[in-house]
């Protein structure tokens, strides 16, 4: 299967014009009909794995001129933020062959989501050699194709910023951040990109809180490399600012969250660019 059938889609210019690539690794609504025979749960929780609409959320970014890497293909299928060490082992070519299971794998959420709590997802599991064509033919050229367009970013402008895009449920916590931004704790981007994002999501009158409880994942560890100028940066946004109750209806409120996520953009360029960005 193609990457334009169900796979990911590149938007933006086709020669960098701004330094910020931004990646939506989990609002897939692409099922293909083999997940549709298999699961084992009502189809709503099979959808829930989505972040719902967040591909929605970026508009503002690429009116700055960014790139876009927008999965097309459910999380379900595979997840794209995850790495191939959050593959449990029973479903690696050689089982039980290569890395210790990581935690992701083991909560169910690894590369390929086997359950949601304590439900099983699938009655039955894709083989070693299914799961294999999904990493080839989907997991690494996704990657591929962010780290290329960051590559370009970066020799033109001499620094790139990787938006990692997501969206989360209300957090069940006294007063609880609508927007928390991921950084793996410092080590995937500048100092300098965090707090201009905070101070951004701030003033718009929002609770926001940095790396707890999601401090990014596959995306951001890969790909951000800020010693060599290369930032990535995880946003999480909760789906009552721009969804309706239901969960699944864009509400009227998605204008006003594009904007902000498009003037923290801005913000997080601005701290770390070492020139002016002039508009094209």
């Amino acid at each position: 299967m193609g990457h334009s059938e169900i796979g990911f889609k590149r938007l933006g210019p086709a020669e960098p014009t701004s330094p910020l690539v931004c990646a939506v690794p989990h609002a897939g609504r692409v099922y293909p009909p083999e997940l549709r025979e298999s699961n084992a749960v009502p189809w709503t929780a099979i959808e829930d794995l989505e972040d719902r609409y967040a591909d929605r959320l970026i508009d503002g970014m690429l009116a700055m001129g960014g790139v876009a890497i927008v999965a097309q293909t459910a999380r379900a299928w595979i997840d794209l933020n995850r790495g191939e060490e959050d593959l449990e082992p029973a479903l690696r070519i050689v089982p039980g062959a290569g890395p210790t299971p990581s935690a992701r794998s083991r909560s169910g959420l690894g590369l390929i989501p086997r359950r949601i709590g304590r439900r099983e997802l699938w009655r039955t599991l894709p083989s070693p050699q299914e799961v294999a064509t999904r990493i080839a033919t989907l997991h690494r050229p996704y990657h591929q194709a962010i780290a290329h367009a960051l590559g370009e970013a970066h020799a033109r402008f001499g620094f790139a910023l990787l938006i990692d895009c997501h969206s989360m449920p209300t957090l069940v916590r006294p007063d609880p951040p609508r927007i928390v931004i991921g950084d793996r704790h410092g080590t995937s981007a500048g100092i300098a990109i965090r707090l201009a994002l905070l101070a951004v999501a701030r003033q718009s009158g929002l609770t926001v809180a940095c790396n707890a409880p999601y401090a990014g994942a596959y995306c951001v560890e890969r790909h951000g490399r800020p010693a060599n100028n290369i930032h990535a940066i995880q946003i999480e946004v909760d789906r009552t600012l721009y969804l309706e109750r239901d969960r699944r209806t864009i509400s009227d409120d998605l204008s006003g969250v594009q904007m902000l996520l498009g003037s923290m953009a801005q913000a997080a360029l601005d701290a770390v660019s070492p020139l002016p960005i002039a508009a094209e």
